[in-house]
């Protein structure tokens, strides 16, 4: 049997390499807009970064990390979420002496051992962006503003923000033992597991599929109804900023996230096309999460949301972008050759193009060039080029125009090309 991928990985074909590049595209435009730099951090860190930063009771450290041991002996493990081994390139370069808030942001891949769902890979791409050394909510509010323009840019329909607040410490000490009394009193109902790790973190349950834990939980206390004013006061004017954005929010008290660092702000969106793993992207504040690996005590805000999910989230409307800009039919294998720096020309002036190969007939390059999404085919036959032309079609009206050779670019980009 021939190998094939691992079992929760895929390859990544070119059409949907296109809707990739597109995704990176915006987030690389809007980042730069915003003020974000992009970092690149290791594809594998100190297992430490993340038992210390996400947390040893959570499902990630506890069971879907890949971890190993290297020939020295050290544990190392494959970044399975982005934020903390930014954090730790915050706190190891001295960021913290650099102006802030420090924005970063980056494109990478994720590794969990996890069920392989629709749209959820054990490799998988995220785009993050962070923002240390502010506590400002106004600067949670640009953060969630950003990752809901760069889904409206992008056309991904359907997309909903859930929002809520995680608290501060002084609330979560307090706030965690009305949650443990409750549990405590239907702690019958629950299952053996879940009570024996019900006091790592209690506040998880509220995002358990389990049926008992649901019921449990619906009617147990919540966190929003118990902040300290403090940490009311930035809900509110998290809340209030994104009104005055007009971003439409829905307020979900149960909203937890799974990782240990988060406080005050979380929030997640939502996209009604992908089901029930809604699920797009989110995020929140983790004022702890530098100091946790050693930093500075120095606030931080982000987010991540996957590229796959993304891309199932757009569908079938990204199934007719286009490969090419414009195809080059020359139908003379002779005069081929003298036609390579025009070809190189137009590349170079931004256009995507490509040029159907000798031994083809007009009509098979025809089908070529339709089949790769072009939308314009620069025909070059004997007559046009004595002439010094080309005769250029439009695939979508069908119209045609006879156009110099040196202003073949100039005509593609005026009529609607890329460049």
């Amino acid at each position: 049997m021939a190998p094939r991928a691992p079992k929760g990985t895929r390859d990544v074909l070119p059409a949907e390499a296109r809707v990739r590049a597109a995704i990176e595209g915006v987030a690389t435009d809007l980042m730069a807009s915003h003020g974000f730099g992009r970092i690149v951090t290791p594809t594998f860190e100190e297992t430490a970064v993340f038992e210390r930063g996400v947390g040893t009771a959570t499902d990630i450290v506890r069971k879907e990390m890949y971890t190993f041991d290297d020939r020295a002996g050290r544990s190392l493990t494959l970044r399975p979420e982005g934020t903390a081994p930014v954090a730790r390139a915050y706190a190891e370069h001295g960021m913290h002496k650099l102006p802030q808030p420090v924005k970063l942001w980056y494109l990478a891949p994720m590794f969990r051992y996890e069920a392989p769902q629709s749209g959820r890979f054990r490799e998988h791409w995220q785009v993050g962006a962070e923002a240390f050394g502010s506590e400002d909510p106004l600067l949670d509010a640009e953060m969630i503003a950003l990752l809901a323009e760069v889904y409206e840019r992008l056309g991904v329909p359907g997309v909903r923000l859930r929002i809520s607040s995680m608290g501060d410490p002084d609330t979560r000490g307090p706030y965690r033992e009305l949650l443990l009394a409750h549990l405590a009193r239907h702690g019958n109902a629950l299952p053996q597991d879940v009570r024996d790790r019900m006091h790592d973190n209690p506040l998880r349950l509220f995002d358990m599929k389990d049926d008992a834990v649901r019921s449990v939980m619906a009617d147990a206390p919540r966190l929003l109804d118990n902040l300290t004013d403090e940490a009311r006061e930035h809900h509110e004017r998290v809340l209030e900023a994104l009104r005055l954005m007009g971003i439409t929010y829905e307020e979900d008290p149960a909203l937890v996230r799974g990782l240990d660092y988060y406080t005050r702000t979380v929030f997640e969106f939502t996209c009604d096309r992908l089901g029930a793993q809604a699920g797009i992207g989110g995020g929140g504040r983790y004022d702890g999460l530098v100091a946790s690996l050693g930093g500075p005590d120095v606030p931080g805000v982000g987010f991540g949301t996957g590229i796959e999910r993304i891309t199932l989230a757009l569908g079938d409307e990204t199934s007719g972008m286009p490969l090419v800009d414009a195809y080059l039919a020359i139908t003379d294998a002779g005069i081929r050759m003298e036609w390579m720096p025009a070809l190189r020309d137009l590349r170079r002036a931004g256009l995507r193009v490509e040029a159907g190969t000798a031994g083809k007939g007009l009509k098979a390059m025809m089908r070529h060039a339709s089949g790769l999404g072009a939308r314009y085919v620069v025909i070059v036959g004997p007559r046009e080029h004595a002439d010094g032309v080309a005769t250029v079609r439009d695939m979508q009206t069908g119209d045609q125009s006879e156009v110099p050779m040196g202003r073949i670019q100039e005509h593609i980009t005026a009529a609607g090309g890329q460049a």
